[in-house]
């Protein structure tokens, strides 16, 4: 894949004005798009290019869920854990296509890639990595891991 393609992937979404609230992203078309849903009691969202670029991440309830617009001809996988049939009904009754993705791992792989994007300060740096907590949810860094998991499948089962 071309660099220029590449940087024009990394626009998910364009923020209009300065409530971000979802109501008010608008999503850029884009047919390599993958969307990873994480189910649980709460669930997250993560929009990855095909390069495997996060763009909008975020930790919703099924009802905000249920109001997520989602880009044309996205990939949607779904991770198969807790509450996953609550979320594989929701997107039946949208008539969204999905896939069902195993999801062992990704929260120990969501806990370093948030620490990745979101180095330990002060003191906490000191910390080891396993004694190290995120400060909130990082349920959209589980979905996050869950969409690299899936493009590295496809890139080992596509070479040859």
């Amino acid at each position: 894949m071309a660099g220029g393609v590449r940087s024009s992937l990394s626009k998910v979404l364009v923020k209009k004005g300065r409530d971000v609230s979802l109501s008010r992203y608008a999503i850029a078309y884009d047919p390599l798009m993958i969307v990873a849903l994480d189910p649980g009691r709460n669930i997250g969202v993560a929009f990855v290019t095909a390069a495997g670029e996060l763009g909008f991440h975020k930790v919703l309830t099924l009802a905000q869920l249920e109001g997520l617009e989602l880009p044309g001809g996205a990939k949607v996988l779904v991770g198969d854990g807790t509450d996953s049939q609550a979320v594989q009904q929701l997107l039946q009754k949208r008539r969204i296509g999905y896939e069902v993705v195993d999801e062992w791992g990704s929260s120990l792989e969501a806990r370093s890639l948030y620490f990745r994007d979101h180095p330990p300060r002060g003191l906490q740096r000191f910390l080891p990595a396993g004694m190290q907590t995120p400060p909130g949810l990082i349920d959209d860094y589980a979905a996050y891991a869950l969409a690299l998991s899936y493009l590295a499948k496809t890139e080992r089962s596509t070479q040859p």
